[in-house]
């Protein structure tokens, strides 16, 4: 396939040096996925295509592309960095963990869909220093379903109940009511206000999320729930969620 040039929106990160000069950076991109990009002379003191292409930047960028493979940077417009992000460790381990998780979840050059705009939004959200923990449970119950699994968080998995007290199973993939824990002996027995914050994290729009201040406790449960949900369904071993834990661990 011939090369094009063609200008996508996107955000830089996961930027290496390459050769003498160069970088190579992923480019989690509105138009065409996440790729690989080839940044020309970008450690050489007078480059202009460096600074635009640092970690958690993000804007328009025209690339020469043939749609797979490594694209190359030609030049950028409208440049932005998620500066608070950039600029705080903590922040940029969620960050890049919810990225990294995306990148796993998508071959290179595939549409990214409404993910690209919830991952866009995420890191909106933490760089507005939104409380990134919370972000986070919200991304990784909502990209579960790019991974195609989707639990069923918005109704009783047995009846169709949407109001009242509520357990989870792994086993059957989905919330039960009170009225029918005991057909469902393997529920998670969890407490009805962990379930009730994981299914207003999984269902409301992350674009709707405004400040919030949630119980420390609370929050530390509904992220072993988490956590154990993806340790059922999903065979994933992330460097990035490894460092994440340890920098965050309390």
């Amino acid at each position: 396939m011939a090369r094009e040039l063609e200008e996508v929106q996107g955000i830089i990160f996961k930027r290496k040096k390459y050769k003498e000069a160069d970088a190579l950076c992923k480019v989690f991109s509105k138009e065409r996925g996440i790729f690989t990009l080839d940044i020309r002379g970008a450690y050489r003191p007078k480059s202009k295509l460096g600074p635009a292409t640092l970690n958690y930047s993000f804007g328009n960028y025209v690339i020469n592309t043939s749609g797979k493979g490594i694209s190359s940077l030609r030049t950028y417009k409208n440049i932005k960095q998620f500066d608070q992000i950039f600029n705080d460790l903590v922040k940029q381990a969620y960050a890049s963990y919810l990225l990294d998780l995306v990148d796993h979840a998508f071959i290179e050059y595939q549409s990214l869909g409404p993910t690209y705009d919830l991952i866009f939004t995420a890191l909106q959200r933490i760089n507005e220093n939104i409380d990134p923990e919370v972000i986070k449970q919200m991304v990784e119950l909502k990209v579960l379903q790019v991974y195609g699994v989707k639990p069923q968080l918005k109704a009783c998995i047995i009846c169709g109940k949407e109001q009242g007290i509520f357990d989870y199973s792994l086993e059957k993939g989905g919330i039960v009511c009170n009225e029918h824990f005991h057909l469902v002996p393997e529920r998670m027995h969890l407490n009805p206000k962990v379930v009730a914050l994981l299914r207003t994290l999984a269902l409301v729009r992350i674009e709707r999320l405004g400040a919030i201040n949630i119980n420390e406790k609370l929050k530390f449960q509904t992220k072993k729930v988490i956590n154990r949900i993806y340790s059922a369904y999903l065979d994933l071993n992330l460097k990035s969620k490894k460092f994440l834990d340890e920098l965050t661990f309390n």
